[in-house]
């Protein structure tokens, strides 16, 4: 006679390590009626979680006497941080340690304007109101800087920013006329100028190294090409900007900080229509950085707060701010897309969390497919009115919900004003235009 045993070996449900029994699950879907709406309660319990352990804050780096004007990080080394200050002073922060390497006293005679590096990290270049722009020589493995500057150029007017070439030994400075410096020349290579008294902000271009944005306080943004010495073209906005990003993952693209507390995103190939209006802030937006992985960028406002936005979203993402925290001059993302660097009016620089619920220190992997799990869970359900409310909803400083709520007022009255006028005229007279036409003034070529 023949009997037929069910046999099963242990090493098929029971794991090498600890001895902790593997669940079989059976995926059929007449087992599991209910799955989506267990799902959904999930993701909801994400969604509140990522609120609740929300604590952005790292930590705040004190040592300047005055305003942090401006930072950098080299695009390639990661680290040193480099800060300048409004009263000539630099310093070189070790990341790693969240302390402070080297201090230049008196870098500059009056503000340090705008600082920056070269890709390795082994000069760092800055600029203030002495109408000079200085090279200083780093050291990478103690941290620390020379006090005396390896090289000096003058130019005839004050800087107000400087910035490095991605490729070549070479940097941009913007004051009276955008000027193209050499390492090894103290006169400027090319100098620009396309009608305006001042420019503001420039930035090279990380694909076409040779091609340069800049802002000007004519309240025009103009494209600049190295290679003919000659400008491309210009748009004229209603106000002016005050920065100016490229993304580096989408070099054709580029962000600006304007002062009419938005943030507008061209493509360079057509600056006659923004390619994006980003709008939260309540007061003038004074610096715009990208993140390595060009999927974010971060905005500084006088309204005393720090934003991290999607580039393709209208809305901010987070916003940080602390209660003693001054107006923010300028902001940075770290090499590695996990924090943001931010310098204010109160003297000091402040890290924040990119992600404000991200747990620090090492993960497991049970931590890590759980983190995962919940991410998929609120982006499967993001467009549900209840997780998207609570995703959305961000408490604010008291000055700032105020300031909100009566520009909503405003905008919304003068939309009704709007359609009145456009009702009550013949057809034409008034057409529609779109929000991200309504700041473009025109474009010059």
């Amino acid at each position: 006679m023949k009997i037929k045993v069910l046999q099963r070996s242990e090493h098929d449900y029971v794991s090498s390590s600890g001895g902790v029994t593997r669940q079989f699950r059976n995926p059929d879907p007449s087992l599991h009626p209910l799955e989506r709406a267990r799902e959904y309660q999930r993701a909801l319990v994400a969604v509140k979680m990522e609120k609740m352990f929300a604590k952005p804050f790292v930590k705040a780096l004190d040592g300047h006497l005055d305003s942090v004007k401006c930072m950098v990080v080299p695009r390639l080394q990661g680290a040193p941080l480099i800060s300048g200050a409004c009263d000539g002073e630099v310093r070189i922060w070790n990341l790693q340690h969240l302390t402070c390497g080297a201090v230049v006293q008196r870098a500059h005679t009056g503000f340090v304007r705008s600082v920056t590096a070269n890709n390795e990290g082994t000069r760092v270049l800055s600029c203030g109101d002495d109408k000079a722009a200085k090279m200083w020589k780093l050291d990478t493995e103690t941290w620390s800087m020379e006090q005396d500057p390896v090289a000096t150029y003058h130019s005839t007017s004050i800087s107000n920013c400087i910035d490095h070439h991605w490729k070549k030994p070479m940097f941009a400075t913007t004051g009276d006329t955008v000027d193209v410096w050499d390492y090894n020349r103290s006169a400027p290579l090319s100098s620009f100028e396309w009608g305006c008294e001042r420019v503001i902000a420039s930035r090279f271009n990380p694909a076409e190294p040779c091609l340069l944005a800049s802002t000007a306080v004519d309240r025009s943004i103009g494209l600049y090409d190295l290679r003919g010495n000659t400008p491309i073209r210009k748009v004229l906005l209603k106000m002016r900007s005050n920065a100016v990003a490229w993304n580096p993952m989408q070099p054709l693209n580029f962000t600006v900080a304007n002062e009419d507390c938005n943030l507008y995103t061209f493509d360079m190939r057509k600056l006659s229509v923004a390619t994006g209006r980003h709008w939260d802030h309540a007061m003038a937006v004074l610096d715009v950085s990208y993140s390595p992985s060009g999927s974010e960028f971060v905005s500084a406002s006088y309204d005393q707060t720090v934003r991290v936005w999607s580039p393709d979203q209208q809305r901010s993402r987070d916003c940080y701010h602390t209660k003693r925290m001054g107006r923010v001059l300028c902001c940075h993302f770290t090499p590695d897309c996990r924090f943001v660097l931010s310098g204010s009016e109160d003297t000091n620089i402040r890290v924040w969390k990119t992600k404000a619920d991200q747990k620090l220190g090492t993960l497991s992997d049970k931590e890590k497919r759980a983190t995962a799990y919940r991410e998929a869970l609120k982006t499967k359900f993001q467009r549900l009115p209840e997780i998207r409310r609570i995703k959305r909803h961000v408490h604010v400083p008291k000055m700032i919900k105020s300031i909100t709520n009566k520009r909503r007022i405003m905008r919304e009255a003068r939309q009704k004003k709007e359609e009145n006028r456009r009702k009550h005229s013949k057809p034409g007279a008034h057409p529609h235009v779109p929000m991200k036409k309504r700041h473009i003034v025109k474009e010059v070529e």
